[in-house]
């Protein structure tokens, strides 16, 4: 991953997560790749119903309109933690 689309990818995520902060959630950059973000939703947007739907486009339309190098945005599924 490289390092200055990483910085690009959270400068647009940090818009996006104070709605995500009063849900108790976030979004977590997992990896960049060919034009390609991969994201993973936490906290308490990992097991919300209304995310895929909703949050994606939202999430889609941010990163591509304000980067022109991103192709495609993946939400990859929430890893379940066991304690």
């Amino acid at each position: 991953m490289v390092k200055k689309e990483f910085d690009e990818v959270e400068k647009v995520l940090e818009k996006i997560r104070p709605a995500l902060k009063d849900h108790e959630g976030s979004l977590k950059v997992v990896k960049i790749e060919d034009g390609t973000v991969y994201l993973q939703f936490v906290g308490g947007c990992s097991d919300c119903p209304v995310v895929d739907v909703s949050l994606k486009s939202v999430v889609d339309i941010a990163l591509k309109g304000n980067l022109k190098w991103v192709k495609k945005v993946e939400i990859l599924p929430s890893k379940i933690e066991i304690t």
